[in-house]
């Protein structure tokens, strides 16, 4: 895979979580019937909603809360998700990287995102915090300067994934060859280091 030169490589500066919302964009638990067909939305807080295996093809979510959530098997494809924070949400299997790629920028905070695909998805300065990754497929994503704060990264996948200045300090269960991705000033502890040598089969005591 070709890949672009180091200095169109640069990550853009990280965009603060979205705070402000209008309190009539505050939604609990469902869609009023006013905004059951809309397509697009911003600056919306949605709580408590249960969204699984919901079709969210083609909708636009910009500047959004999703809080306590529930979107497990939600269909995303084509969906724009531009600087959108999930807190406490499951999503479960959800296909990121089907989603657009322009303004694609979001936040996870205590999310279970187990089984969910990044493939190819460039997301650079990402902050994970607290959430499940675990079987999460990341190959070929740009994470360069993402942080991956008290996560589970158990069997996640990556493979020719670009991890400069990435943050595995408090990441649990990584595992990954450095040989087949780019880790510059990535951070990791001494703990993480047998799973960045699985393939050596060593014995580390």
């Amino acid at each position: 895979m070709r890949r672009p030169t180091a200095a169109a490589r640069k990550p853009p500066k990280a965009l603060p979580k979205p705070t402000y919302f209008p309190a009539e964009n505050v939604l609990e638990r469902a869609l009023p019937p006013t905004l059951v067909g809309q397509l697009e939305f911003e600056n919306y807080h949605f709580r408590n909603f249960d969204l699984t295996q919901a079709n969210l093809t083609g909708r636009v979510f910009r500047e959004c809360l999703f809080e306590n959530c529930n979107l497990a098997g939600a269909t995303i494809q084509n969906a724009a998700l531009q600087n959108v924070a999930f807190e406490g949400c499951k999503l479960l299997g959800l296909q990121f990287y089907s989603c657009r790629d322009m303004l694609f920028d979001v936040h996870f905070d205590r999310c279970q995102l187990d089984y969910a695909s990044f493939s190819g998805r460039r997301m650079p300065n990402t902050r994970f915090v607290g959430c499940s990754l675990q079987e999460v497929d990341f190959r070929q994503a740009d994470l360069t300067a993402a942080v991956f704060e008290d996560c589970n990264l158990t069997r996640a996948l990556f493979a020719d994934t670009r991890l400069v200045g990435a943050d595995f300090t408090t990441a649990q269960g990584v595992e990954l060859d450095p040989e087949l991705n780019e880790l510059q000033h990535a951070r990791f502890t001494k703990e993480s280091l047998p799973g960045l040598l699985t393939k050596y089969n060593l014995i580390i005591e």
